[in-house]
């Protein structure tokens, strides 16, 4: 949400009325998240200034561990150079440490991609907010699931129950300290996740919603506490369940 919030920002500035605006000093302290989008808080070190030139070899962006050559414009102007600053920064200041580390395992090889293009400017701003549309598309539709195994059927669905709410196993990334509760596209999913954590025993699908849509959904280690809930089902393993207990 940041990183796709981050790069709508920039492609603003790079096509704004003004022309394309640079943020000189890119730094995470000057974000904040306002309603689930980010925004700059000090305008004061932007600018509509580019580099002046005469040929190519006066326009290479310079950052501590990379150079990158760019064109010197017909109009004596380093072609894109704002555009690519403020990207370069996206890139080395959120994207290596946001992007990686979340994602569901099939979508990985999409981030990947467009850490790669960014860190090397293969990409400029526009490539970058489709990339991210792509994925996030892939995320909301639940596209990325297909071809996989049906795990569902190897849960018990038990309508107008919950279980009770309390600290339980710890799984990463978790919305909750206190226990596992992760983002799912559908009940199917959840079974995956459930079938692969070893503590795993059910799991629930609560109402909680994360900003793409998608519930939230709380797994699990213990079946004792059920209590009833007219607007819940709890799936429980099948091998975990006894004619007793049910």
């Amino acid at each position: 949400q940041i990183c796709l919030s981050l790069v709508k920002l920039l492609f603003y500035l790079a096509h704004s009325p003004l022309g394309s605006i640079v943020l000189l000093d890119f730094q995470p302290r000057q974000f904040v998240m306002v309603d689930g989008n980010l925004k700059v808080t000090d305008m004061d070190d932007a600018s509509t200034e580019e580099l002046p030139c005469k040929e190519d070899n006066d326009c290479t962006l310079d950052f501590p561990t990379k150079s990158f050559p760019l064109k010197c414009s017909a109009v004596g102007k380093c072609e894109g150079i704002n555009e690519k600053k403020n990207l370069f920064n996206a890139y080395r200041y959120f994207f290596t440490y946001l992007l990686p580390h979340s994602a569901p395992q099939a979508l990985r090889p999409f981030l990947s991609d467009i850490l790669n293009a960014t860190g090397d400017l293969q990409y400029g701003i526009n490539e970058t907010l489709k990339a991210f549309e792509k994925v996030l598309h892939l995320y909301k539709s639940g596209l990325y699931l297909q071809k996989r195994p049906l795990l569902l059927k190897d849960y018990i669905s038990l309508k107008g129950f919950r279980v009770v709410e309390g600290e339980d196993y710890k799984c990463w990334p978790s919305y909750s300290h206190l226990g596992c509760l992760l983002s799912v596209h559908s009940a199917e999913e959840a079974a995956a996740i459930c079938n692969s954590q070893s503590q795993c025993q059910s799991f629930i699908i609560t109402q909680q919603r994360t900003w793409t849509g998608r519930p939230l959904a709380s797994f699990q280690s213990s079946l004792t506490d059920l209590i009833p809930d007219a607007n819940a089902v709890v799936y429980i393993k099948r091998s975990a369940s006894s004619g007793k207990r049910l």
